[in-house]
């Protein structure tokens, strides 16, 4: 939808216009997480709202997850191509979670209603959640798609207002706790008909044509702001490489990811036509997935506060993804964990932009969800549980101006929540012993990159557990001298010792028993420029806020701190970082 289609808009009713979707998408975000069963979506924010033109661009998404930024527009489009606007009706609403399309895992269920008004298609109204059980395999790894749960084709669950009851049976027949899955089913459909019955309003309020007409100057107004940010980054061509620790299958085997950015004009193309081909593990994702890396990287760069996020903000980025990729992968491969290694190709974007734009990337940061997955019996009420801890905030790089966020979700997942341990306490026969930021793993530099965090959880009850930590090995760069993190990590207690010295954090399946505990460590953020240029005075705050050990403020930063009374050695201090910075 460009501006052209329509005369030129009031731009008073623009701004209202605009304020307007954006409080749309945020009451679906607000009303799903009301109504929903699972802590995953109502405590973590595992999901994304959004409002759609009537060709699929998108109008404005709630965010929970930015990487779903581009799979949910392609799975509307996708839709509209199934069915051709002659058979979409109103009381329709179209569902899938084909990995293929949405670009992530089976567990992602895309519900997207059309919105009609005088029996015109005017939009959509589209929510994707994360269901926390779709059949499949529990644990261990899974190579191909047919093994990691229900497959839903694109289909009406509801056909103009009757429901596809079959297609209920079907779903409740293939997961493991029924009632949970269908009342996160019902929180979908509360969000689509929230978003549904506030787009409207807007349109009855302010009139079909004149809401349309806003709608695509605020594209247009997106698109003139992303083109005139990208004028200011200087024309050439960035490359950066990273890798991911391994597929899962082929232990230790690195997994290349390398990226191409250019720069001509107010064009930016993001080439990453040498990234990894598709793996056996279940580390891929689709290619809606691959176009999203480039888009939220973009996005940062250029307008990361210009709202609503919308198609306009991207006119100007051009995407080289070929097909059979590890973010554009082709059936059958295996997509479980589809969300581990986009991240990092948005981490390695930042890393090639650097010497362009030095003010605007952060150093590398832990990359991961650090999440864990439990399942058993309860023996008390004799009833088949299953819960996850995370995501797990870690640590963020570094800018060239102020150090990096501790604690923080991975960039993946963006307005997603570190989950409360109550929450999971309370539903799940688990104790959570310690939660804490992790002194050390930030890396030094001029300014400090974040800390990670480490839970360490104890089983009540027998239980298995299993993760699929990646960026272990891979730890999170610094820049422009600045040090390395700390990656992210597991251990388990098993029969009274702590073993951690595993080849990668992949620990697909162990056996809890009773009184038995494991810790997942998230990685820190990369440190930027020279730990020697960080004041002393703000090295002695980090010790005595537990940030950096004494030691390390002495090996890496030259500062000399006591370790009780936290006072600064202002002499020893000078002597020492003129000693290191003698050749």
């Amino acid at each position: 939808m460009t501006g052209d289609k329509y005369p030129a808009t009031n731009p008073v009713t623009t701004e209202i216009v605009r304020n307007g979707v954006i409080a749309v998408t945020e009451e679906m975000k607000t009303n799903l997480m009301r109504t929903a069963y699972n802590t995953i979506i109502y405590e973590a924010l595992d999901f994304t709202t959004g409002l759609f033109t009537n060709e699929g661009e998108t109008i404005s998404i709630g965010i929970g997850l930015p990487m779903f930024i581009r799979g949910m527009s392609e799975t509307v489009k996708a839709k509209i191509n199934h069915f051709g606007y002659d058979n979409i009706k109103p009381g329709d609403i179209l569902v899938t979670n084909d990995a293929y399309t949405t670009g992530s895992h089976l567990n992602h269920v895309t519900f997207s209603l059309p919105l009609f008004e005088d029996g015109e298609l005017i939009a959509f109204a589209c929510c994707m959640a994360h269901w926390i059980d779709i059949g499949g395999t529990l644990g261990g790894m899974t190579t191909d798609i047919f093994s990691e749960g229900l497959q839903i084709p694109i289909c009406k669950y509801a056909d103009q207002g009757e429901v596809n009851t079959l297609l209920e049976d079907i779903i409740r027949m293939n997961v493991r706790v029924p009632a949970r899955a269908m009342g996160d089913l019902r929180a979908q459909l509360t969000a689509i008909k929230t978003g549904e019955r506030r787009f409207l309003e807007l349109v009855h309020r302010y009139g079909k044509d004149a809401v349309l007409q806003s709608i695509a100057a605020i594209m247009d107004n997106s698109e003139a702001a992303a083109r005139q940010h990208t004028l200011t980054i200087p024309d050439g061509v960035y490359e950066a490489e990273s890798y991911m620790d391994d597929d899962g299958v082929t232990i230790g085997k690195p997994v290349p990811i390398r990226v191409r950015v250019e720069v001509k004009g107010d064009e930016l193309t993001v080439d990453m036509t040498n990234v990894s081909e598709q793996v056996r593990g279940f580390y891929n994702s689709g290619a809606t997935a691959g176009y999203a890396c480039a888009q939220v990287a973009f996005k940062c760069l250029t307008s990361p506060t210009d709202y609503p996020i919308n198609d306009g903000s991207f006119r100007n980025l051009n995407v080289i993804l070929p097909p059979g990729k590890v973010v554009s992968a082709v059936r059958p491969a295996a997509m479980r964990w589809w969300m581990t290694f986009p991240m990092t190709v948005v981490d390695t974007v930042f890393k090639a932009m650097q010497p362009a734009i030095p003010d605007r990337v952060i150093a590398g940061h832990h990359a991961d969800l650090v999440v864990c997955m439990l399942h058993g019996i309860n023996p008390k009420t004799k009833e088949f549980y299953m819960s996850s801890f995370g995501p797990q905030g870690g640590g963020w790089g570094a800018k060239q101006s102020e150090d990096g966020v501790s604690g923080t979700v991975c960039i993946n997942d963006g307005d997603t929540h570190n989950s409360p341990n109550e929450q999971t306490e309370a539903k799940s026969p688990v104790i959570v012993e310690r939660y804490a930021l992790i002194p050390d793993s930030g890396g030094a530099g001029e300014y400090r990159g974040g800390l990670g965090v480490e839970r360490v959880v104890r089983a009540r009850f027998d239980a298995v557990f299993n993760t699929q930590v990646d960026r272990v090995h891979c730890a999170p760069w610094g820049l422009e001298g600045g040090g390395d993190a700390m990656g992210n990590s597991v251990a388990l207690e098993l029969d009274g010792e702590w073993k951690d010295d595993f080849a990668n954090a992949k620990v697909l399946t162990a056996h809890l028993k009773a009184g038995e505990a494991f810790n997942l460590r998230s990685g820190g953020g990369g440190g930027y420029g020279s730990p020697s240029a960080r004041p002393p005075e703000k090295v002695r705050y980090d010790v005595e806020q537990g940030y950096v050990s004494p030691e390390k403020a002495k090996e890496l930063y030259g500062v000399v701190v006591d370790p009780e009374t936290f006072e600064l050695d202002e002499a020893a201090t000078k002597n020492l970082r003129a000693a290191m910075a003698t050749p």
